[in-house]
């Protein structure tokens, strides 16, 4: 009995280690800024509908995880022959949410994340000092898997890296829809260096994981 209670439990650490691995969503390669890319010629101007874009976000510590939006600003882009070739997407950093909670706390992680609250400015994304986030758009691949890879670079308190990540393009009509693949960034490439443990060495199981998940929408129209 005791044998195959153990069995048991290494069957449920196995699973469970495997499905976390799969599911947790891939980092991207940060490099050095690139030159950003410009349509010539005929390509087919969108523009982004803002009240139906967003980035969504996973953040997540020892404890647990929080998830939420952040809105799109403004964005166009262009395309030739349905395939994207430049834009330009600007983030409205104050507008971020959470979702997964309600009333004072909810009120506390979002003043927290935007570094609204007195002395604590410099906590994660001080919006009041870095409203804008950008993502430019530096070159787009089509994959054999019908995916395009999308890089750019990703502008966050004055900072900008490249990245590259996956997104599934459709369209119907005059509409055109970009979904990404989940992905992740670390945050301290960008100086979100709050609860960092890779930054801090005094903060025991009281951090904040380096990782955040993104998931960008992109809802356009032809312009």
């Amino acid at each position: 009995m005791k044998r195959r209670l153990l069995n048991i439990f290494a069957f449920v650490a196995i699973t469970t280690t495997v499905v976390s691995c799969k599911d947790k969503a891939k980092e991207v390669n940060t490099s050095e800024a690139e030159t950003v890319a410009v349509s010539e010629g005929a390509s087919q101007k969108y523009a982004v509908n803002v009240a139906e874009s967003n980035v969504a976000w996973i953040g997540s510590k020892p404890t647990g995880s929080h998830n939420g939006t952040i809105n799109i600003e403004t964005g166009v882009f262009n395309t030739k022959d349905g395939q994207i070739e430049s834009g330009t997407f600007l983030i409205d950093m104050k507008s971020i949410v959470a979702l997964d909670l309600e009333g004072t706390m909810k009120d506390n992680l979002e003043a927290h994340l935007k570094g609204t609250v007195e002395g604590k400015e410099d906590h994660f994304f001080n919006v009041e000092q870095f409203p804008t986030g950008a993502f430019e758009i530096t070159g787009a691949k089509v994959m054999e898997d019908g995916k395009t890879v999308l890089s750019g670079n990703l502008s966050l308190k004055d900072i900008k890296h490249n990245i590259s990540f996956a997104v599934t393009v459709t369209e119907n009509g005059d509409m055109m829809t970009i979904t990404s693949d989940t992905f992740s960034i670390d945050r301290t490439k960008w100086n979100i260096n709050y609860g960092s443990k890779s930054i801090f060495d005094d903060l025991g199981d009281k951090f904040v994981n380096d990782k955040i998940e993104l998931t960008l929408t992109l809802k356009a129209k032809k312009a």
